[in-house]
């Protein structure tokens, strides 16, 4: 079975800026009813489930934490039905900063766990909420956001890059498990993009570096890497799962 993107309920986590946004205007543009889920950034959620008209809303949850999960996916079937994809983008506090960045010898045990809190157990609180609805209907579409730091830590952001590791893991494993429920499981990973909230400390000669490097010559947007994140939900990916698709201009191949 598949579902055209206009007929799918996505929820986007960490939706109400950055990467997030841009992939909630992504799905809205193609007509699919958007949750926009946020955490703290209450004005922002709202204004841009405003902006994108009627078929938005913002809903506020802490992926965290499991009860509060279970909580947003009954408010959205509410709202505008079950979810039939989940784009889980959320991401702890963090700043591109490689001079800020905590080195091995200073990097405490807690900065490790406070990213894989959001990357992994949000995403599994995530599935195991979205899952009984998704089995029942017999689609699903299930897509993580990670890092081409992991194929290559030109900055070692240890904590980052240890927690997008372990949930592309999760992601792979999970697609071993719900493929026979019609569910997919695949993962963007981008690379350094112009410009978020947390790459708006990146020094702007890393940006040049980063563009003279690719083939492109330039340094990718959160819309491209959004339009990439369409693709898993959409029919012409409905024979593609467990896979890691790298959006970052051609900088990292493989």
């Amino acid at each position: 079975m598949t579902l055209p993107i206009s007929e799918q309920t996505v929820i986007v986590t960490g939706a109400a800026r950055g990467l997030g946004a841009a992939i909630a205007r992504a799905f809205a543009r193609e007509g699919a009813k958007v949750a926009i889920n946020y955490r703290n950034s209450r004005e922002q959620a709202e204004a841009l489930a405003e902006s994108l008209g009627a078929r938005a809303y913002a809903f506020q949850a802490d992926i965290r934490d499991a009860a509060a999960v279970s909580e947003l996916v009954a408010d959205v079937t509410r709202r505008l039905g079950s979810p039939t994809t989940v784009v889980h983008n959320a991401l702890a506090d963090f700043s591109f900063n490689g001079d800020a960045r905590p080195k091995l010898g200073e990097l405490r045990w807690e900065e490790m766990t406070t990213q894989l809190d959001t990357a992994v157990k949000g995403a599994l609180n995530l599935i195991q909420a979205t899952r009984p609805g998704m089995a029942a209907a017999s689609f699903g579409r299930v897509v993580t956001i990670g890092t081409n730091l992991f194929q290559n830590p030109v900055v070692p952001y240890h904590d980052y890059t240890a927690a997008k590791g372990a949930l592309l893991s999760l992601t792979r494993t999970a697609a071993a498990e719900l493929g026979p429920d019609g569910i997919t499981v695949n993962m963007v990973s981008g690379g350094l993009l112009r410009t978020t909230d947390a790459s708006a400390g990146t020094p702007e000669a890393l940006f040049d570096l980063i563009a003279g490097s690719t083939p492109l010559r330039r340094v990718t947007t959160p819309e491209e890497a959004a339009d990439a994140v369409l693709f898993f939900a959409s029919p012409w990916a409905r024979a593609v799962t467990g896979q890691n698709l790298i959006v970052d201009g051609g900088l990292v191949f493989g």
